[in-house]
């Protein structure tokens, strides 16, 4: 009983960061008797009510209230074979009666049923200790070393990465017999989920979540994810994904005035809703709140094995005036429109994940400017590992679709980014918002004909795998697809067939490669010291030309060409004599061709649209 009451004063406090083994369905042992508990927070509830496969769902079993904070509690003796039943609470308020699913549940039917179902969280055997263990030594926090790694993510949709022959869903354990294989033949690090969490409607693509403990039953059971991450792990593969915190849909048989009236959403106009989206927004300030979202955060690290979670819609939970017009929205205290209470919340996610476990990545994509997300300096800073640089991606895109002859006056989309690449930690996105709604694919964006297009793309890659910052795109992108992502099907693998975009894989595969076996790529992505320009100001020729040093000066000089048309770009010799393509985007021109001083300037001539990295040859064994 004891261990009961703390778990019930934590909750209330906002530091049951383990509520889930309290709250929803779970098996416990009392004076030698073993019973499945059920519970749930309703505070404005008249009468809880628990219905389900076990006591029919006619004959409803009541629920008693345990304490004035609002938790109501049943028990049943334990069977094994409950695990797989189905049940919801019945809630009656004086707003009528409703049926619910469990908020803390481990596993749903999801739809527009939306019943709970009872699942064994202790049935799997893991086999993933030697990543876990090597993911401890490779995720560093010092400051001046920090994540001195290469991370270059694929991120992905499962229910349009792959379908099945009948054209329906895909499977966690049938993506796991492909998945691991072709991420690691790819040369990425990690895979990023769109949201897994259980969620009603296809089109929200995951961001709608009722289920928050729960991974989606469209794919299969919690054990079938496990297995998936299992197999991901053993192929060196890390495992994000992303974590919704803002908001939630109102489906009846979710979070939505859950016990008659608003208790997990703000109870505010001014804050309660997204005109946008139609959803709700969590009252972060509410204590019980804060145990429930940071709850399902651990939940996902300590009991999926997940890597990293990527919090989505970050903006919309720090600003008071997102998606408000004048009018709608109330400053805070000090009459600015920064949410002080999500900036103290997103302090205590990162703190509780960071505490218990230093080595998982916590990611923000914040699409606004708020300046202090993975620094640690102030008072306001979020404190997570890294963020989206958006703005870097967004610019870059605008730049590529102009066509060549006008380039020179976007010029800064090149030389700008270098001006803000430290102030925060980066990853540089191609993200599956930028590939929808009109936008156009990432190989599409360019301007020109389809080779043109391809080239450009192939340039694009090369400078963003060169620059500073972690990398991330979305599915799709390695064989070039021109048609827009569409949620509802799968990846066009059939263009594979095509030698053009065969080929733009392979590039692809090369290119991250290279990007893995290169420190100077990767080990001061945070750090001035590990950049260098050569010229950034060739706006005419459309050239642009850096240096990456690793953490011993090892050096590579990476010029880059955007223009329609041959250029010629000059190097400072230095104390180099010979330097030697290691890298390009455009074969023509064979590897290890060496180059040499003139002059005191090295002369290198780039193809139209191409790109190519060298390394100072002069001391090589040659």
């Amino acid at each position: 009983m004891a261990r009961k009451s703390v778990a019930e004063y934590l909750f209330h406090q906002g530091t049951n960061f383990s509520s889930y083994e309290f709250l929803g369905c779970n098996v416990e042992s009392n004076e030698d008797k073993i019973s499945f508990s059920f519970r749930t927070w309703a505070p404005n509830a008249k009468k809880v009510e628990l219905v389900s496969d076990i006591n029919g769902w006619d004959n409803p079993k009541e629920m008693v209230k345990i304490n004035q904070g609002g938790i109501w509690e049943t028990f049943f003796d334990f069977h094994n074979d409950y695990f797989g039943k189905k049940y919801k609470f019945k809630i009656t308020s004086d707003n009528g009666t409703h049926f619910k699913g469990d908020p803390y549940c481990f596993a749903s039917v999801g739809g527009d049923d939306g019943a709970s179902v009872i699942y064994n969280r202790k049935g799997y055997s893991w086999n993933d200790y030697e990543w876990l263990e090597r993911r401890k030594s490779s995720v560093i926090r010092d400051e001046k070393d920090f994540l001195s790694i290469p991370i270059n993510i694929y991120e992905l949709h499962i229910g349009s990465f792959l379908r099945s022959d009948d054209g329906g869903y895909i499977t966690y354990r049938q993506l796991a017999d492909i998945l691991p294989d072709y991420l690691k033949r790819l040369s990425f690090t990690h895979v990023e989920f769109l949201p897994v969490q259980e969620h009603p409607y296809d089109g929200s693509w995951g961001y709608q979540v009722c289920g928050f403990f729960a991974v989606s039953s469209r794919y299969g059971t919690p054990d079938d994810f496990k297995y998936l991450v299992d197999s991901l792990h053993s192929a060196g593969i890390g495992v994000i994904v992303d974590f919704v915190a803002a908001h939630f849909p109102k489906d009846e048989w979710g979070l939505f005035e859950f016990d008659g009236s608003p208790l997990y959403e703000y109870q505010g106009e001014d804050r309660k809703e997204s005109r946008t989206w139609g959803t709700r927004f969590f009252d972060l300030g509410r204590e019980e709140i804060q145990s429930f979202l940071i709850s399902s955060a651990l939940y996902f690290i300590k009991e999926m094995h997940i890597d990293g979670l990527r919090v989505d819609a970050v903006a919309s939970m720090l600003y008071l005036d997102y998606d408000k017009l004048s009018g709608e929205w109330i400053p805070n205290d000090e009459g600015t429109n920064e949410n002080k209470e999500a900036i103290a919340f997103f302090k205590k996610l990162n703190s509780a994940v960071h505490g218990e476990h230093p080595d998982v990545l916590m990611i923000a994509e914040e699409s606004g400017s708020y300046g202090k997300i993975t620094k640690s300096a102030s008072n306001k800073a979020l404190c997570f590992d890294l963020k989206w640089n958006m703005g870097f991606s967004n610019d870059l895109f605008d730049y590529i679709k102009t066509d060549p002859l006008y380039r020179k006056y976007k010029h800064s989309a090149l030389n700008f980014p270098i001006t803000y690449a430290f102030s925060e930690r980066f990853i540089l996105p191609v993200s599956h918002d930028e590939v929808v709604h009109g936008k156009k694919n990432f190989a599409d964006k360019p301007a020109g004909t389809i080779n043109e297009k391809l080239s450009v793309a192939r340039a694009t890659l090369l400078f963003f795998m060169t620059f500073p910052g972690k990398k991330l795109f979305f599915m799709g992108y390695e064989y070039g697809q021109i048609r827009e992502w569409d949620f509802a099907s799968e990846l066009e693998w059939f263009m594979l067939d095509y030698p053009l975009h065969y080929s733009f894989r392979e590039f692809v595969c090369a290119l991250n490669y290279f990007y893995l076996q290169r420190r100077e790529l990767w080990e001061c992505d945070f750090s001035p010291s590990g950049f260098e320009w050569i010229s950034c100001d060739e706006a005419d020729k459309n050239i642009i030309s850096f240096v990456r040093i690793s953490k011993t000066n090892e050096k590579l000089y990476v010029i880059i060409n955007f223009s329609g048309i041959e250029q010629t770009a000059y190097i400072r010799s230095g104390d180099n004599e010979l330097l030697k393509i290691i890298f390009q985007s455009e074969g023509y021109a064979d590897n290890n061709a060496l180059i040499e001083s003139r002059d005191g300037f090295f002369s290198i001539t780039l193809q139209p649209n191409s790109g190519m990295v060298l390394e100072n040859a002069t001391f090589l064994n040659l």
